[in-house]
């Protein structure tokens, strides 16, 4: 657990200290490069930094060991943070998808989208190549750690690369064509928050699905059941009741077994069942298995 917790914190910082220097470098960039597109891209980095807290603040509570107030532990923290980052996904990309809508509206009334400069350009390009990175390795570290929040902090950095795109189709239409052409700043960024609001969705819903206690996917259960029925001495397993809490899952069911079999046999029956599925599914998961009589 505790290694676990200090290479989600290694993976935050090193995101977190990246941001901060891409935020402070597009913010630079567009007020010295005359673009707008290139500070509101600089505005999505900075509210990477605030997923990065987020991220720091509620692994921390996450990994706390269970308690008289969460004798199931605190895993739904985690579930919470994730919750946060998908909300503040979409947040940001109704942001984008606002002001390219006004750019537009001011282009086919007759005005004019400042033309921007090449530092504006060189920092999209810069943006995406190290956005893109941040997300191959702290996806990586993610599922290595089967932690859904670190997952949802990837993502994060995956679309603020997209929306880096989107700057830079548009910056680079307006350098080299200029004119009319400023527009492909505002449509680019439009189609770039679709994107955004796509994954904020499939982050945001499996968390609220989970809040709901919802159950573990088929393929899952099968698994469960295949693990607990491996044993000649185990007749029937039923009451099968599956559900996620943070990056650990909760297994309960009732397992039948001969009715003249000792306590001590019954409870080695059930030790050796629970090693077999944490083994499958981590050290983390929580199991409660309840013993009857063969009928």
């Amino acid at each position: 657990m505790e290694d676990r917790e200090k290479t989600i914190y290694k993976v935050t910082i090193i995101g977190g200290f990246v941001n901060v220097l891409l935020t402070l470098g597009k913010l630079l960039a567009g007020f010295l490069g005359n673009s707008g597109a290139m500070i509101a891209d600089g505005v999505h980095s900075a509210s990477d930094m605030l997923t990065d807290i987020i991220l720091l603040l509620f692994v921390k509570i996450s990994s706390k060991p269970k308690d008289d107030d969460h004798e199931y532990g605190h895993g739904r923290f985690e579930t919470l943070g994730t919750c946060l980052i998908g909300l503040s996904l979409l947040i940001v990309a109704i942001g984008i998808i606002s002001s390219a809508i006004e750019s537009i509206k001011t282009i086919f009334s007759g005005g004019e989208i400042p033309s921007p400069k090449l530092i504006a350009l060189l920092a999209a390009g810069i943006s995406i190549i190290a956005k893109e990175w941040l997300y191959q390795y702290t996806a990586r570290k993610g599922k290595n750690l089967k932690s859904e929040i670190v997952i949802a902090n990837a993502w994060h950095h995956r679309s603020d690369a997209f929306s880096s795109i989107g700057t830079l189709i548009g910056i680079g239409g307006a350098y080299f064509i200029g004119n009319f052409w400023t527009i492909l700043d505002p449509i680019a960024a439009i189609i770039v928050s679709a994107l955004i609001i796509k994954v904020s969705y499939d982050l945001t819903i499996p968390a609220l699905q989970e809040f709901l206690e919802k159950s573990l996917p088929k393929e899952t259960k099968d698994e469960i059941i295949a693990i607990a029925l491996d044993r000649t001495n185990v007749s029937n397993l039923h009451n099968l009741k599956t559900r996620r809490i943070g990056a650990a899952i909760a297994i309960e069911f009732h397992l039948r077994v001969d009715g003249s079999m000792s306590v001590e046999e019954a409870h080695g029956i059930t030790v050796d069942i629970e090693c077999n599925l944490r083994q499958k599914f981590g050290p983390m998961t929580q199991i409660n298995i309840h013993i009857e009589p063969i009928k």
